[in-house]
């Protein structure tokens, strides 16, 4: 075994400066979460050894947490997720029959909000979602009739999830929308024609038996990045209505959960634990997505 290993010595040389960033800003940080969140640890004073005290309290104890940190979540999740990767593959599909170089500027048109988040949030969606008469989408509302007094798009703990599911899913096509594109443009036509003769009929039948069985890696990668993206998510309640915590912790998320308690309370010891318990979310989330696009092994 160790022979065959050194005669691999090149390879591995290659591949060392990936391994170490990998251990460095993964593994070591991942590692030290899970220490720490056995711990009381105010980043001040050594971490003290607690146990599972800080499980305990998150999933009996935390109602903050418990009552809308935890839900809100997987509302959040469970509608962008899904959606955000549903429209990124349905978008790639129709993107994919255009034809000539009008494709490319389409792709890119859809592909850029991913990248412009951050400036379109203060030019667009904070001036269309403000929640006056001059606020754009009261503005058009209040003409046409459909409401009669400005609604707070974005301060109403009723409507901010809406808006926050909406701008999210606006910005969703990202490197899995191009992923999911490129790997549609680049199944073999090949495969086409032979379905038209084994008598597929139409472009659904096509998109059902042919395109989608040929992309899996693509599709595993789309929805891979929609999961992380979606978990990762917190800080747009806080963007959207200017407000830390959001209105009656209605845009709350668990990612603002480890904020709140990481960088504001200094219980690093529980933040940990509260990040080690979404990465468990995650990994599971992600598990089902091997068993849904992953190859299977014979």
């Amino acid at each position: 075994m160790w022979s065959k290993i050194w005669s691999f010595r090149i390879s591995y040389l290659f591949i060392a400066p990936f391994l170490l960033c990998f251990i460095a800003f993964i593994v070591t940080p991942i590692l030290a979460a899970v220490g720490l969140s056995f711990t009381y640890y105010n980043a001040v004073e050594p971490p003290r050894f607690i146990g599972w005290s800080n499980f305990q309290y998150l999933i009996a104890q935390d109602l903050l947490f418990l009552k809308h940190a935890l839900p809100n979540t997987f509302k959040f999740a469970i509608i962008v997720g899904p959606g955000g990767y549903v429209a990124a593959f349905l978008l790639a599909w129709l993107i994919s029959r255009l034809r000539g170089g009008f494709r490319k500027w389409i792709a890119l048109a859809m592909y850029t909000p991913s990248l412009t988040i951050g400036i379109a949030m203060t030019i667009i969606w904070l001036p269309m979602l403000t929640g006056d008469r001059i606020g754009y989408l009261n503005s058009v509302l209040l003409n046409l009739g459909i409401i009669d007094v400005p609604m707070l798009w974005i301060t109403s703990p009723e409507l901010l999830m809406n808006s926050m599911i909406a701008v999210t899913l606006w910005s969703s096509m990202g490197v899995g929308f191009l992923a999911m594109l490129a790997g549609i443009l680049n199944v073999d036509t090949v495969l086409y024609e032979a379905g038209r003769i084994d008598g597929i009929r139409n472009s659904l039948q096509e998109l059902w038996f042919i395109t989608i069985p040929s992309m899996k890696p693509q599709m595993l990668f789309g929805a891979v990045m929609a999961i992380v993206t979606t978990f990762k998510t917190g800080s747009i309640g806080v963007e959207l209505s200017g407000q830390n915590p959001t209105p009656e912790y209605a845009g709350h998320l668990i990612v603002n959960h480890i904020n709140d308690y990481g960088f504001i309370r200094f219980e690093m010891g529980y933040a940990a634990a509260v990040s080690v318990f979404l990465l468990l979310i995650m990994y599971f989330a992600n598990k089902l997505s091997w068993g849904l696009f992953g190859s299977k092994e014979e």
